[in-house]
């Protein structure tokens, strides 16, 4: 019973893991499209007048995001949500089979779930960071009367759609924070696995010792009777 409620505790996290990725991704595909491949994590800019004659401003951008960061962080997701699905079925199918990991298979999960959960924690910050930046960028630091939400409502007439910039960051952000408290709850208990399976090789090993000791003891008092009855 305890074991069922182990497995079946794995996969649930396992699926809400993928479904928290499935949400990052997506809005984070929408995002690359409608800036046209420019990353906008981390992009610098500001507001400036027009031209001379009229007092109407336009923000520039000093220098888009580095791609390099959004393309981690959707790679991550997509690692993320591929792995958390073949887990989940994995899981899955040892609970309906009533079957249980091996002390290998349990460890490599321990290793698997430790690494994901330092990268998607990097991964985080790397959008939260990016993200807090682009909107300090686009509110100028938050002096300006509308705030990074509401910019969204706003043509910044950089020739992209900039309609849902702040929806789409703010669940991916969401999301990837999501999956990484379930990747941490899933590294605790694979790591509980680790230690369970363990402590179970020690019993087994500690009986096996103890059924030595004792065929080894009921051995020599056989041999000591035996001699016994060949005196007499």
């Amino acid at each position: 019973m305890a074991l069922d409620n182990f497995l079946f505790g794995q996969c649930i996290l396992y699926f809400l893991c993928f479904l928290f990725c499935f949400i990052t991704v997506v809005p984070l595909s929408e995002n690359g499209d409608d800036f046209h491949g420019k990353c906008l994590l981390f992009t610098r800019g500001m507001w400036q007048n027009e031209n001379m004659t009229v007092g109407k401003q336009r923000f520039f951008v000093e220098e888009w995001g580095p791609e390099s960061s959004c393309r981690f962080v959707t790679f991550v997701s997509i690692v993320s949500l591929v792995l958390s699905a073949v887990q989940a079925w994995r899981i899955f199918f040892l609970l309906c089979k009533g079957h249980d990991d091996s002390f290998f298979n349990a460890f490599i999960n321990l290793l698997a779930s430790s690494f994901l959960l330092f990268v998607v924690f990097v991964a985080s910050t790397i959008t939260s960071v990016g993200f807090n930046l682009w909107c300090d960028a686009v509110t100028v630091g938050g002096t300006m009367p509308s705030s990074c939400e509401e910019m969204q409502g706003t043509d910044l007439e950089l020739g992209l759609d900039n309609s849902s910039f702040y929806d789409q960051l703010a669940i991916a952000q969401f999301g990837l924070w999501a999956s990484w408290l379930t990747w941490l709850g899933l590294t605790v208990l694979a790591f509980l696995k680790v230690y369970q399976n363990y402590r179970q090789q020690d019993l087994l090993a500690s009986l096996v010792h103890e059924k030595e000791l004792l065929l080894s003891h009921t051995s020599r008092r056989g041999s000591d009777e035996d001699t016994r009855s060949g005196m007499i």
